[in-house]
């Protein structure tokens, strides 16, 4: 039996989202795809025309130049791979550092949860760039992170931090483990209590019951969590401009030096593809897979 046709409001609401999502994720999106297969030409912007005639005859000025040269050239390769190094080492420990946490702030009192929350995002409060730049301060060779260490005898020089590939993963992983522990923290906090206690009462020992019970109860919002930390860390720019060296040069800062300083945009939007299709298609295989593992 057919239900009600749904009502002209109810088909608004379906279409509004649908509306927005096409035109701030697929329309730039074929924009960029479009301007990958452009030719590089000396005039503003900086691409021939899509469609030109010349002797008569119309021709369509589309070219594989740019993926090529952006696929097959080793800077590219090399940036492609410190990115996807430091993107990986962020996210992991964003997982051992918040996984954690977000378990202690599930297990507390429910009246000192919002507090300990609080204290998790009150970074979002200020500007991106001011924390940045605050963590300048903190790594320098005269900061306060050398003074303890030196205070506490655990270096018996200043360690050089700042400008180096070690300052650049300590900044990403404070700028990026909020959008670990919050969704964390949202599914762990929903675990039934009684399937753990069910697991004390068998006789199962604390670290048993968490390997067996809650991490499996935990793995969605686990990989939701790594998956919110790797996508952005994989396209950084900020942090290692201002904190790294020349051995911290990652795709996003190859990609802003191709749009801004050469204005290659070919270029540019061919490294913003193939960073989108590094990222995209694990994630697609994964999801396959999970599919063809539920119908078996």
């Amino acid at each position: 039996m057919i239900g009600p046709r749904p009502g002209r409001g109810t088909r608004l609401a379906l279409w509004l989202p649908l509306g927005w999502l096409v035109a701030t994720i697929a329309v730039p999106t074929g924009l960029v795809l479009l301007l990958a297969f452009r030719r590089l030409a000396d005039r503003i912007p900086p691409v021939e025309p899509l469609w030109s005639q010349a002797a008569g005859h119309g021709r369509l000025n589309l070219s594989l130049e740019s993926i090529v040269a952006v696929a097959t050239d080793p800077l590219y390769a090399a940036a492609f791979g410190h990115a996807l190094a430091n993107a990986l080492a962020t996210t992991l420990l964003c997982v051992l550092i918040g996984y954690p946490l977000a378990y202690a702030i599930a297990l507390a009192p429910a009246r000192r949860r919002p507090f300990y929350l609080l204290l998790a995002v009150v970074p979002f409060w200020t500007s991106f760039l001011m924390r940045t730049y605050a963590w300048m301060g903190l790594l320098r060779d005269s900061g306060p992170v050398n003074s303890l260490l030196l205070a506490l005898h655990l270096a018996d020089r200043p360690v050089h931090l700042l400008y180096s590939p070690a300052g650049v993963l300590i900044v990403m992983v404070y700028s990026y483990l909020p959008f670990f522990l919050l969704p964390m923290y949202a599914v762990l906090e929903r675990l039934p209590r009684e399937v753990l206690e069910a697991a004390a009462d068998l006789g199962a020992r604390p670290f048993y019951a968490f390997r067996t019970v809650t991490l499996p109860l935990s793995l969605r919002g686990l990989l939701a969590g790594a998956v919110l930390v790797f996508i952005p860390a994989m396209g950084e720019y900020i942090i290692p401009d201002l904190v790294g060296n020349t051995q911290t040069i990652l795709i996003g800062g190859v990609l802003w030096n191709e749009f801004f300083q050469n204005r290659d945009w070919p270029t540019a939007a061919a490294i913003a593809l193939l960073t989108t299709l590094t990222i995209a298609l694990p994630f697609a295989a994964g999801a396959l897979l999970r599919r063809r593992l539920r119908a078996a």
